[in-house]
């Protein structure tokens, strides 16, 4: 069973690479954080090769794709409400349809 790709800011990738530069073990680290000791070993070399270039912060890329996202939900909740309103009108019809004597029928 695959899972969804995580994604971490760049404030938890320092805090973690700061934890195992200070001696904590990856194997600890991975633990805690649930997070695969190669992936702690991978931020700790992006971090040391430049502590400043080291995790960009996508927030523009995610912010644009959170208003598209909502957009797209929005549009969705929309339709939906159409077809809601339009279902409750045409049960109501056929309720009126179906309860309305007809001329010539008798019931006992």
């Amino acid at each position: 069973m695959s899972r969804e790709r995580r994604k971490f800011s760049r404030e938890f990738k320092i805090k973690v690479v700061q934890a195992y530069e200070s001696g904590v073990s990856a194997v600890e680290l991975s633990r805690q954080f649930e997070i695969h000791p190669n992936v702690i070993y991978a931020w700790s070399r992006e971090y040391r090769k430049d502590p400043i270039k080291a995790f960009p912060n996508n927030s523009q890329d995610t912010t644009e794709n959170q208003d598209q996202r909502i957009a797209e939900l929005e549009r969705l909740v929309g339709r939906l409400s159409l077809e809601n309103d339009f279902l409750k009108k045409a049960l109501s019809h056929a309720k009126n349809i179906l309860q309305t004597p007809k001329p010539g029928s008798m019931k006992p």
